[in-house]
């Protein structure tokens, strides 16, 4: 490559959990820059989640995570004219980001009032293995696996 690689940019860790993953969820959250209102959002719903559950929230949104972060991906591939959808693997760091924006999406899309409960309520769901989060990951998987034949065309 000509280029070199850019600087992986450091992550501190939130005030509160003291927790790298955390900023990067509220990083992903936050709106127009406001960090703050992210944080609040994000903390209200740990609290939401902690009352529904009766367990650690933190403990909670953390199961729920992985339960809603993919493990391979399609991705589209001409060859010959054709266009195939070729599973893959998906490399750590993208997996995570993958399943905070989907949690994020789908908390966005529920109809509870303020967004920390629409944030609890798919936290909780995703926990459970349920919601719309965890069904999309099943729906990728689902795809992967219906085109597992084109996994000699990787690139």
């Amino acid at each position: 490559m000509r280029k070199s690689k850019p600087k992986k940019r450091i992550v501190l860790p939130d005030p509160k959990f003291n927790d790298v993953l955390v900023t990067r969820f509220v990083n992903n959250l936050m709106l127009r820059g406001k960090k703050n209102l992210a944080y609040n959002i994000f903390y209200g719903a740990i609290d939401i989640v902690s009352e529904k559950t009766k367990e650690d929230g933190l403990e909670v949104w953390k199961k729920g995570l992985a339960n809603v972060t993919p493990n391979v991906e399609v991705r589209s591939r001409r060859i010959g004219g054709a266009t195939f959808q070729i599973p893959s693997e998906i490399r750590a760091e993208r997996k995570m980001s993958i399943g905070m924006k989907n949690l994020i999406k789908f908390a966005r899309k529920r109809n509870e009032k303020t967004m920390a409960a629409k944030l609890a309520g798919e936290i909780v769901s995703a926990f459970k293995e349920e919601g719309a989060a965890y069904k999309r990951k099943e729906d990728t998987h689902r795809m992967a696996d219906a085109n597992k034949a084109f996994s000699h065309f990787r690139f």
